[in-house]
């Protein structure tokens, strides 16, 4: 798929900011892309300090919270912390659960099954806690949306209290009013309430989690050290669930990396060994694209309640033996997910609607846990919103994903009586729908759908041009003090024109990897390229600019020069190192 090539411009007199800020005019550039424009923000965004939290009783009905759960601890009431079975359900279940412990509340955890009960607070499960003797309700990373299951657990006689990040449901009028729905619980605790005044409102459920604790701490006069073990913990549901990795959200993930890298967890130390990633320092990759999969297989294809077992493990055979059931989970996870995802390709490619600006794809097969996934795997081949259903235990049910053109929960909404339920945010959501109603969905979501030929194509933002001879360690170091990339703090792209190519090679035994040798600008020296799962796309770039018999797997091709976007990364081989290019995209000059 063809991509446009931004190069991100500004007014701002980068030299001053670099200057007062103390960094390189490089990383100010980059940081202003970012919307961090000034000294104080710039100084705060590279210490990412735990003493710059936010004060958490600025959060709406967290004094009352707080307040409810003292009473409850006082009087040895019995507590229940209801989570979620993702990376964030599971991280903030652990959290509440662990600090309420250390506090010496008389208190349980729950993590729903996904297949039976699916996400939230489910009717039943309130019943059966209630038998069970439990009296206070504690949610995390979920209940926003649990009005039902809210007013039965106060008629029940249970105090409930909601901790959640999820956007809140509305209902609009004829004139665009909105009136929002917040279940009657004895407090809640979201940041996106309307009327919460808390500065920051992008926290995951983990990282409200981390707030609560800390607030806790405060009223108890416990020592914040120990609330501050928490946050690698938060860190890992903080990246795992794709939030803007900004502002309170960037002190939590890098603070995470740094303690995750040495942990003392139990459980998290089997697993990095399974993932052979021990002697490693720990980046958002590791956490991203390894530990938090492990985490999420478990409520994908077992129950979750496994992840949240080996987080608070302390008995060393138990947690080896956790850590193998939950790299194994996740490698059939992986399976699985390869091979729905080319189903489903080669079912739109094939398909009467290939051309939908929103794509809703039923397919009965598909593991309902993975729905997610796919619907991600899919929005990134065709660039346009994705939803993927599969028979569920009454009704169809899925999973949807968005691109940044377009606010999936607010254009759901709009389909809300096609729905039997749903909820998430702007770039995801999940669902649940009657047979019947799933081609009046793609229709109506196609009939409203506003996005232009111009929307779907794929934008690739540039944030600096950057001439291959101005590339060195200082600079790879700067950029590596970024840390931890995604989402809101994408990883850098540099780019660069008109770069001679003198060599191609392909490597691999899945012949997979391409490396390009550059010759650099203004004398004779080289500066070698890799990059990963492209050279199909490489080869065909040759043929077009060669012809096909002339083509060859090691080519020496004669005046070719490329367009890059790039990240310059130290290799590392047979203890000598050197600069290479971490090639992203390509085009001819």
């Amino acid at each position: 798929m063809d991509k446009k090539w931004l190069l991100r411009n500004t007014s701002k007199d980068i030299k001053s900011l670099a200057k007062s800020s103390g960094v390189s005019e490089v990383v100010a550039k980059i940081l202003v892309n970012r919307g961090i424009d000034n000294e104080i923000d710039v100084k705060k965004f590279m210490r990412a300090s735990i003493e710059d939290l936010y004060d958490p009783f600025l959060m709406k009905n967290m004094e009352r919270a707080i307040e409810l759960i003292k009473v409850a601890i006082y009087n040895n009431e019995k507590i229940v912390v209801y989570g979620d079975y993702d990376a964030d359900g599971v991280t903030s279940t652990v959290i509440m659960y662990k600090a309420l412990k250390h506090c010496g509340a008389q208190v349980e955890y729950y993590v729903p099954d996904r297949e039976h009960e699916g996400y939230g607070v489910n009717s039943d499960r309130i019943r059966k806690l209630k038998v069970q003797g439990f009296t206070v309700v504690l949610t995390c990373d979920n209940g926003i949306a649990a009005l039902e299951q809210v007013k039965l657990a106060k008629e029940l006689g249970m105090t409930v209290i909601i901790t959640d990040h999820h956007e809140l449901s509305f209902e609009e009028d004829d004139a665009g009013n909105r009136t929002f729905n917040i279940p009657m619980a004895d407090a809640v605790i979201n940041p996106k309430q309307k009327d919460c005044n808390y500065p920051f409102k992008h926290l995951c459920g983990a990282g409200i989690a981390l707030k609560f604790v800390q607030a806790l701490y405060m009223k108890l006069g416990i020592n914040m050290e120990f609330a501050w073990q928490f946050i690698e913990i938060a860190g890992i549901g903080t990246i795992c669930d794709v939030v803007d990795l900004t502002s309170e959200n960037r002190i939590i993930a890098k603070n995470a990396l740094a303690m995750l890298t040495n942990t003392k967890n139990l459980g998290l130390k089997c697993l990095k060994e399974i993932l052979t990633i021990s002697e490693k320092e720990i980046k958002s990759y590791h956490v991203g694209f390894q530990i938090g999969p492990c985490i999420n297989a478990t409520g994908r294809l077992e129950t979750a309640a496994l992840s949240v077992e080996l987080l608070i493990c302390e008995e060393e055979s138990r947690a080896k033996e956790l850590a193998k059931i939950l790299y194994d989970l996740n490698k059939k996870r992986q399976e699985m997910t390869t091979e729905n995802v080319e189903e489903v390709i080669e079912l739109i490619q094939h398909s009467t609607f290939k051309n939908d600006k929103v794509l809703v794809i039923y397919k009965e097969n598909i593991h309902e846990s993975i729905a997610g996934i796919v619907a991600g795997r899919v929005r990134e081949a065709f660039n346009v919103p994705t939803i993927i259903l599969t028979k569920g235990k009454d009704n169809p049910k899925g999973s949807a994903r968005s691109i940044d053109e377009y606010n999936l929960f607010e254009e759901l909404i709009k389909c809300e009586e096609l729905l039997e339920k749903f909820g998430g945010h702007p770039m995801a959501a999940g669902l649940s729908i009657k047979e019947e109603n799933i081609e009046k969905l793609r229709a109506k979501l196609n009939l409203i759908c506003k996005l232009t030929d111009e929307d779907i194509v794929p934008k690739v933002r540039i944030d600096e041009r950057m001439p291959l001879n101005k590339i060195n360690y200082d600079i790879i170091k700067e950029l590596e003090l970024l840390e931890p990339f995604g989402k809101g703090n994408p990883s850098p792209l540099l780019a660069e024109k008109n770069i001679s190519v003198l060599r191609i090679d392909i490597l691999g035994k899945d012949a997979n990897t391409l490396k390009v040798k550059f010759l650099m600008p203004e004398g004779n020296k080289t500066i070698d390229g890799i990059c990963f799962n492209r050279v199909e796309e490489f080869i065909e770039l040759l043929k077009d600019k060669y012809g096909e018999e002339h083509m060859s797997y090691c080519a020496k091709p004669r005046g070719m020069k490329l367009d890059l976007i790039f990240s310059p990364q130290v290799n590392e081989y047979n203890g000598y190192k050197s600069i290479q290019l971490k090639i992203l995209d390509f085009k001819h000059s």
